[in-house]
């Protein structure tokens, strides 16, 4: 360890000892009752020391009065070269100031809110204009552009946004319009499959409604297909009483609102009856005279017999 790196550990003795004058230059810079009890010092270097006081102002607990004095070297005559308010080891500090692109979070805009988008956003690229040659993953890429040369296709002149009339059926211009490309910006592959997995996650098949379902959202009555290559898994649900009423679902989800879960059953037949009650039986209300085993002649003998 070298001299001079000995000589800045050690404070001055006359800058250690100029604690009045480093109170006075912090009682100067502060508001009065606010600068309290000596709280140590440290030394900056060769004849320069910092006094540290409490400071009492209300809302900065932990923070301390720093003064930092000094004097020349042979003299005598400390000076003081600053004073400032600054947070101690337990202060009190406001969280790390962070970029408001990384502190918005899905929700925060509100009615009137502008919501810039980077010029080098990953999540879009460039649409086709017609004033240079599509993205290689386009889908009027030249893959499509040999297609319509096959074909004997019309090309329009110039960009297709700036023609008078609507581009001919069959040409690059038209299949952009059809396509959706004729924006500045599309959707790259890295936004369709960040969109994607923020659908997947929120109405996908690890879900617990849709764990618990009866059947998934790919047969179900309530599906609206959507469009591009992202219909090909996923759908809108159009079912008011499903949870997912609105929202863009996976093909694999889905919850108990299901177009087919609760089918009423048919009503049963009934069985074929037993008793005829179209036709009506005679019942009648003396016996036939030969129902019985008594003989139709009666002699007299019996009947004082009383026999039936």
């Amino acid at each position: 360890m070298s001299a001079a790196t000995t000589r800045s550990r050690t404070p001055d003795r006359l800058c250690a000892e100029a604690v009045d004058l480093a109170r006075a230059a912090a009682e100067e810079v502060a508001a009065p009752g606010v600068v309290g009890e000596h709280q140590g010092m440290v030394s900056e270097g060769d004849r320069v020391v910092t006094h540290f006081f409490e400071c009492r102002e209300l809302g900065y607990r932990g923070w301390r009065w720093a003064v930092t004095v000094a004097r020349a070297s042979r003299a005598r005559i400390v000076t003081v070269d600053e004073a400032a308010l600054l947070p101690g080891p337990d202060a009190v500090l406001a969280p790390e100031w962070v970029p408001w692109s990384e502190r918005l979070r899905p929700g925060d805009m509100g009615p009137g809110d502008l919501l810039p988008t980077d010029a080098e956003d990953l999540r879009l690229e460039p649409g086709f204009s017609g004033e240079e040659e599509p993205p290689p993953n386009s889908a009027v890429s030249g893959e499509m552009a040999e297609l319509v040369e096959a074909e004997d296709a019309e090309v329009t002149e110039g960009t297709p946004a700036h023609l008078a009339t609507a581009p001919s059926r069959g040409s690059i211009a038209a299949v952009a319009e059809e396509l959706g490309m004729r924006r500045a910006r599309v959707l790259s592959r890295y936004g369709l499959h960040a969109a994607a997995d923020r659908w997947d996650e929120a109405f996908g098949a690890k879900t617990p409604m849709a764990q618990a379902a009866p059947a998934s959202c790919v047969s179900c009555g309530f599906l609206v297909p959507i469009g591009g290559s992202l219909g090909q898994a996923f759908g809108v649900c159009a079912n008011e009483f499903s949870p997912a009423d609105g929202r863009v679902v996976s093909l694999a989800y889905g919850c108990g609102g299901h177009s087919e879960a609760a089918v009423m059953p048919r009503p049963p037949q009934p069985a074929p009856p037993v008793i005829d009650e179209t036709r009506v039986d005679p019942f009648p209300l003396r016996p036939a005279a030969d129902s019985g085993s008594v003989p139709t002649t009666e002699d007299e003998a019996s009947a004082d017999l009383g026999h039936s």
